[in-house]
């Protein structure tokens, strides 16, 4: 019961990481805020939770919705003890291939939706005397991947706000880390290899980015968000957890 009693928002936890960390953090003890901008995907991970659980609809790139979001949770439950920003997709291209319209979608999301959700619930945890801040990095904000331009910057600008933060508000009880997974099976590779000519290929190739020679499983990641949100983690702060399966040793 290492969140025990602690109220939790977690966005983008409709699939993947993102629900399961939900559900770790309520076998935890905590009562969680499901969120995410498919509203019937995050209604479907609280019902599984059950009574710890409540879903919200968001779209992290909207002040006004992550505003409300951490306001339906204050009202809820009193206060915010941990908020993990997650919510984050990616997109082929380079620099040249990617439209501005998408490069611009893509950082509202990835890179905006960590600001906004940090710019709102820090003055909620500098009131109570204190919170912890988990944000969703990857393995590429440390190395370059081709033809990934956007989203290798978005997870490059995540870590190092991340950096920026703690120092910002250390002084305010407020702990703020990353974690930075490696290739992790998810909703969004099962849809890239549901459209690829060859799917054999291509998860072969994905999981031989890793020395393991697999990829990871979104409960191990939410295992890493859970060391970094509870105790476990009370001296960390400014932190880069990498899960990569090996990928940056190499």
């Amino acid at each position: 019961m290492r969140l025990k009693e602690k109220a939790c928002v977690v966005t983008g936890a409709g699939s993947g990481i993102g629900a399961e960390t939900a559900r770790l953090f309520a076998a935890e003890g905590a009562f969680v805020t499901v969120a995410d901008i498919d509203g019937a995907a995050a209604e479907r991970v609280a019902r599984a939770i059950g009574e710890r659980a409540m879903a919200t609809t968001v779209d992290v790139a909207r002040s006004d919705e992550v505003e409300a979001m951490l306001a339906r949770t204050l009202e809820a439950r009193g206060r915010i003890d941990v908020l993990v920003n997650n919510a984050g997709y990616g997109i082929a291209g380079t620099v040249v291939d990617t439209r501005e319209e998408d490069w611009n979608r893509l950082m509202a999301v990835n890179v905006n939706g960590v600001y906004l959700g940090c710019r709102h619930v820090i003055p909620i945890m500098r009131r109570q005397g204190g919170g912890v801040i988990v944000n969703t990095a990857s393995t590429v904000a440390q190395i370059g991947i081709p033809n990934r331009a956007a989203y290798v910057a978005s997870k490059g600008a995540v870590a190092a706000l991340t950096r920026a933060m703690a120092l910002d508000h250390v002084g305010d009880g407020i702990r703020v880390n990353c974690v930075a997974p490696g290739t992790i099976w998810s909703p969004y590779f099962e849809r890239m290899l549901e459209t690829s000519p060859d799917a054999a290929s291509m998860k072969q190739g994905l999981e031989a980015r890793q020395p393991m020679n697999r990829m990871g499983r979104p409960e191990e990641i939410a295992r890493a968000i859970l060391y970094l949100a509870c105790d476990d983690g009370s001296f960390c702060t400014g932190s880069t957890l990498t899960a990569d399966g090996g990928w940056t040793a190499g």
